[in-house]
């Protein structure tokens, strides 16, 4: 696991093509804005947009779970088999199904690895401020609905708990302490194990969780994820670049773990150099799916070359038709029938 970190780490001094050690912890949130101006863009530019598109359909991502019964009403073609009321069914003759009326409220929480792996990024957005963008936008679009949103921060200041409550000033004051964060100390690796465990003790009552992290960890860490996702809704954030999946052609060049510090010069020119990166990079990537799907915790991918509201935009559909496909409804057949 280590040689495979190491390798992907490489990527940082790829991309930058530059032989320089890493910057200093003290910099990790270096090129990020203060949380205000970052959450002004994102209210803009992405809260917005998501607003009118998804048309109420981000309740996909915000399950309630408490619910009321609302009414009874007759069965119609492409309702949900597992709401029909067997007992009325029985006594009128005819199939009825239970309208619910859902408990909205539902508390968000954010379990966020801040460490070192987060500052790289080939483009103009790290990994970090993909993280920092993630967690604004889904706080706000929760925030805004009166539900409540709490945080985990794992880095080198240790681990802090953030308390579940609502507004925008409690979304300002995640965003301040995410930024403030520094960034793993060197000679120290990332465990998300202890991350995980700690939230299991943090959160109380039964919550949406997204575990925003690159995964690049100790191992050991998926039985802890597998006993989150047994009590809570848990959602994997999966931040990466796309050159910690394949490196060009580069010749020469130094790379450093972002949280060991330890380097050491490769020939990318070296076409059996990339292939065997791009393999160990294929392997982890589908060890990695396999233990999210594993212990049931549904993947958003994002990419530091994504668009934050388009890839949020694309899963909150693929969860819709994935729900639907579950209980039995085929979307295509019900647009065919409108």
């Amino acid at each position: 696991m280590f040689g495979l970190k190491r390798q992907r780490k490489a990527a940082r001094a790829a991309g930058e093509a530059a032989a320089t050690p890493a910057p200093s912890p003290s910099s990790a949130s270096a090129g990020l804005p203060n949380p205000e101006q970052l959450l002004q863009r994102l209210e803009w530019t992405v809260v917005r947009r998501l607003d009118g598109l998804l048309q109420g359909d981000y309740r996909t991502l915000f399950r309630g779970y408490g619910l009321d019964l609302a009414e009874l009403r007759e069965y119609q073609p492409q309702d949900d088999v597992r709401y029909i009321d067997w007992n009325v069914t029985a006594r009128l003759q005819t199939p009825y199904v239970r309208e619910f009326q859902e408990d909205r409220e539902v508390a968000g929480w954010f379990l966020l690895d801040l460490s070192g792996s987060l500052d790289f990024g080939s483009q103009a957005v790290r990994k970090r401020g993909m993280s920092a963008g993630f967690v604004g936008v889904l706080a706000r679009l929760l925030t805004r609905n009166g539900n409540r949103i709490g945080a985990v921060l794992y880095s080198a200041d240790g681990m802090q708990t953030i308390p579940a409550r609502s507004g925008r000033r409690h979304v300002l004051h995640v965003l301040d302490s995410m930024l403030k964060s520094k960034a793993a100390t060197a000679q120290r690796q990332t465990d998300l194990q202890e991350l995980l465990t700690q939230a299991q003790s943090a959160i109380k009552r039964r919550s949406v969780v997204f575990v925003v992290s690159d995964f690049i960890s100790q191992p050991g860490w998926t039985k802890a994820l597998a006993q989150l996702a047994q009590r809570h809704e848990v959602v994997a954030v999966r931040l990466y670049d796309p050159l910690e999946l394949e490196l060009p052609d580069l010749g020469m060049v130094m790379m450093q773990d972002a949280e060991t510090g330890e380097q050491l010069f490769v020939d990318t020119h070296d076409p059996g150099f990339r292939k065997r990166f791009m393999e160990a990079a294929a392997k982890r990537e589908a060890d990695l799916r396999d233990a999210l799907s594993n212990a049931g915790v549904d993947c958003l991918e994002l990419s530091t070359m994504d668009k934050l509201d388009s890839a949020l935009l694309h899963f909150i559909r693929q969860r819709k038709r994935r729900g639907q496909l579950a209980s039995g409804v085929n979307p295509l057949a019900r647009r065919a029938g409108r």
